[in-house]
């Protein structure tokens, strides 16, 4: 059994989607971030960089439980647990795990910066606006233009890196690959 410290974010969905696929047993304790329970003295304790999600796996490796944090890294755990969704061949599994890493790297953080400032921050923040929806629209277009050359983000199959990055893709469906028009300053 795995436990599971979420919420509803892309980062969490992720490993929803994962521990589905993957046929695993969980159990999930919903973590209210906007209440700010990620800053309680027990959940600290399992994360003490105050992030969801979270796992332990009650049935880890050598047999005992096994606290786990990070979405990719809970990726690729649950992947060499299972012996899902992660190739064999060693160029299968890298071009899988680089792709992985673009979303860890890129997708995320351009999605998440976009969806902050979009959303939360104070009005007249319209550079980082126009900044974030310009790198969303270029990181779709990489997607795009990956997609069109294989039938999956990994490769020939279907891998932890379309896992990693479906969610904010579905975030980001708003969003058109196209460049935005240019503006004419004032």
């Amino acid at each position: 059994m795995i436990d599971l410290y979420a919420m509803g974010s892309p980062n969490v969905v992720k490993i929803y989607i994962a521990r589905e696929e993957m046929g695993l047993p969980y159990t999930v304790h919903p973590i209210d971030v906007f209440g700010e329970e990620q800053f309680k003295p027990e959940f600290l304790k399992l994360n003490l960089n105050a992030k969801v999600p979270v796992i332990t796996d009650h049935d880890g490796p050598d047999g005992k439980p096994y606290t786990l944090f990070e979405s990719g890294a809970i990726l690729l755990y649950l992947a060499e647990k299972t012996g899902q969704f992660l190739p064999k061949d060693a160029i299968a599994r890298f071009d899988a795990i680089q792709r992985m890493m673009v979303q860890m790297t890129l997708v995320g953080p351009m999605f998440g910066q976009y969806v902050h400032f979009m959303r939360f921050a104070p009005k007249g923040n319209d550079y980082a606006l126009d900044r974030y929806r310009t790198q969303v629209r270029r990181v779709l277009a990489t997607l795009e233009e990956r997609l069109g050359v294989v039938p999956f983000l990994g490769g020939q199959s279907y891998s932890i890196a379309n896992i990693a990055t479906f969610p904010w893709r579905a975030e980001s469906a708003p969003f058109s690959a196209s460049p935005p028009k240019p503006t004419t300053p004032s």
